[in-house]
């Protein structure tokens, strides 16, 4: 065999590898991404009769964003719970670091879209304000978009905000303990 045809040979052998090292070094960085993600563990113990909903709406955040992932686990820094809370209604008690509790009202539920409640909520817990004068489309319009609105899921501004936000591994100063 001749230096040129080795030459040739090896090239080509190369070339078509290319792809395979491309795809492989793709896979590599799209899987560590996913483990750069921050994990907030939640509990839904708390909130038993909206369990389906809770995890639906972590669901719709978890889709949108790649930076902070929310999963129920031991350890939980955020917990979700039912009760008739009058004029504060479905609210969130949190530092917007994915610690707090979530406070899911038994008559907003009977009244608005439950899914739409909880990412609602979730999205404060994630550092993001009520904006109640937006429309239907911002997920953090919460309630002043009235009863008709079914959207669930963070828009683009809400989404790049979370990411922002959390592009670091949004944590706390302090550290918090949930009793449950």
């Amino acid at each position: 065999m001749s230096i040129k045809s080795l030459f040739v040979g090896a090239i080509g052998v190369a070339v078509l590898a290319m792809p395979v090292v491309a795809s492989t070094a793709s896979a590599e960085a799209t899987t560590s991404a996913v483990a750069a993600a921050k994990t907030v563990c939640v509990s839904t113990s708390g909130a038993p009769q909206f369990r389906q909903y809770i995890i639906a709406g972590l669901a719709k955040w978890n889709e949108t964003v790649r930076n902070v992932q929310l999963k129920e686990c031991s350890g939980a820094t955020l917990r979700y719970v039912e009760g008739s809370y009058g004029q504060q209604g479905s609210h969130a008690v949190t530092n917007g670091h994915g610690q707090g509790t979530i406070y899911i009202d038994y008559q907003q539920m009977a009244k608005y879209d439950k899914v739409r409640i909880t990412a609602h909520e979730t999205g404060h817990a994630l550092g993001l304000k009520d904006h109640y004068q937006g429309p239907c489309s911002e997920l953090m319009s919460g309630g002043g978009a009235g009863t008709s609105c079914h959207n669930a899921t963070p828009n683009s501004q809400e989404r790049q905000s979370v990411e922002r936000l959390w592009a670091n591994g949004f944590t706390a100063p302090e550290v918090w303990s949930i009793q449950q």
